[in-house]
């Protein structure tokens, strides 16, 4: 195979590697924000729970004072029932009197409706207390480490890069100047392997001619449909079922442009 084209199946590996890495590192914040996310919203919903408890214990007191001033009311009317002087005026106030203490219990059936929220909203506020440090601990374990995987991943990437570069700078810079110009048009696969008489880029079938050339020869070949530099693997021979070494090495064909 061309020294230039096996540096250039290299290059090309490396340029997916570091693509795929780019793609991991530029990922990771969001996951890591999503992790941060969990806690916020734990937090939010533990201070909505106790503000809504703090609500519940002030609308109980409103009530609480509600009712005192409704039961001052009847007893001003009960002394007032001594003083009138018609059985329609008695009648009256007697009526009003029920009204008022069916008001006082509509409002205790809302008390008790305050009551069973306020145990709910204690029991959620518990539980929250319970697991809030464990959930604080938990958050910043996952981010913690989705942070670790994030510089991992940038040092990984760092390092492909220097290799890409010693890559790059190998190749003359007419076949340097080809892949880059193929790479960037040809959605990052500048260099396409030749299997069964196919390139594998562009799936199309070579001529007789070029596919000799491409099999047999070292030189420098692209593909007359999609202009990819083309390389070629011959298969690997079976071993002999005897055990014996196969007669030869498998060698490798190159490309012309």
């Amino acid at each position: 195979m061309h020294p230039e084209v096996r540096t250039a199946i290299e290059l090309q590996q490396i340029d997916h590697k570091i693509a795929e890495m780019g793609s991991r590192i530029a990922s990771l914040p969001a996951r890591i924000k999503a992790i941060e996310d969990q806690l916020k919203d734990f937090l939010s919903a533990f201070d909505a729970a106790k503000h809504r408890l703090a609500a519940n214990q002030k609308e109980r007191r409103e009530f609480d004072a509600e009712i005192q001033q409704i039961n001052a009311k009847i007893t001003k009317h009960r002394d007032q029932l001594y003083q009138v002087k018609t059985n329609e005026q008695y009648r009256a106030m007697l009526k009003e009197i029920e009204g008022e203490e069916g008001n006082i219990g509509k409002i205790e059936d809302r008390i008790l409706e305050k009551m069973v929220e306020s145990e709910q909203l204690e029991k959620q506020i518990g539980d929250a207390s319970q697991k809030l440090d464990s959930e604080k601990a938990r958050v910043a374990r996952e981010s913690g480490a989705l942070e670790a995987e994030r510089q991992a991943a940038i040092v990984e990437r760092d390092q492909l890069t220097a290799r890409r570069n010693e890559l790059a700078s190998s190749l003359t810079e007419e076949i340097r100047n080809l892949y880059e110009k193929l790479r960037r048009a040809r959605q990052g696969m500048a260099v396409a392997e030749v299997r069964d008489g196919f390139c594998m880029g562009c799936h199309v079938r070579l001529r007789p001619q070029a596919f000799n050339d491409v099999s047999t020869s070292d030189g420098l070949f692209t593909c007359e449909n999609c202009v990819r530099i083309l390389y070629y693997d011959p298969p690997v021979e079976a071993a002999p079922e005897s055990g014996e070494s196969p007669a030869g090495e498998h060698g490798h064909a190159a490309v012309r442009s």
